[in-house]
């Protein structure tokens, strides 16, 4: 006995070609909603999470705690800039200042020397260029003069009475040898005092020591 073979059936007819593309769309959104589900059911369980952290290090807060918060990483806090401070007042004007003194007068020294002879005489000049007895060529510019006997180097202050003016001279020479005279003073120490056309004057002498 021969064996029978099931042929497919196939719908020529519109009706079986709509009743066809009706059940397809029906098995394409059963399996879509089906896969829907199964992720829905896929992402409520979820494993527990897994603890990492190194035994014995404290957490910075517990995570069952209504108030702890995602703890992020730690960023180095900016350092605070210096503030200017202003320094304190210096002593020195904190001090309450006093008026400044006044420098007091000091007592000038006299540099002036002593008068130890005094006298009055005539005296006259000389101008010729020669050595005077001290052994110093004469000059009639300087403020010289001859005396019989005082020291030589020894300072003379000559004064004229007739018209109040003095000089000082330096003894470097002997003489005069007139009568009346006892000073010879160099052409400008006598031109000091008095007119050079006089020739000679009445003075009045100061040894000083």
């Amino acid at each position: 006995m021969a064996g029978r073979h099931s042929r497919p059936r196939r719908f020529s007819s519109p009706t079986g070609i709509a009743a066809t593309a009706a059940l397809g769309v029906l098995l394409a959104v059963g399996g879509t909603v089906g896969a829907v589900q199964l992720t829905a059911g896929a992402e409520t369980e979820r494993p527990a999470a897994v603890d990492l952290a190194p035994t014995g290090v404290a957490t910075s807060a517990d995570p069952g705690s209504p108030s702890a918060s995602p703890s992020t990483s730690a960023s180095p806090s900016p350092t605070a800039s210096p503030k200017v401070t202003r320094s304190a007042q210096a002593p020195s004007r904190s001090k309450p200042r006093t008026a400044t003194p006044k420098p007091t007068a000091t007592k000038k020294t006299s540099t002036a020397r002593p008068v130890v002879d005094t006298g009055s005489c005539g005296a006259s000049f000389y101008s010729e260029g020669q050595l005077t007895a001290n052994g110093e060529t004469f000059d009639p510019s300087a403020m010289t003069a001859a005396h019989k006997t005082l020291p030589f180097d020894t300072k003379v202050r000559v004064t004229n009475p007739a018209t109040g003016r003095s000089v000082t001279v330096r003894i470097n020479d002997r003489g005069p040898f007139i009568e009346g005279r006892c000073l010879d003073l160099s052409r400008a120490a006598f031109a000091a005092i008095a007119s050079l056309d006089a020739g000679h004057v009445e003075v009045r002498y100061e040894v000083l020591g």
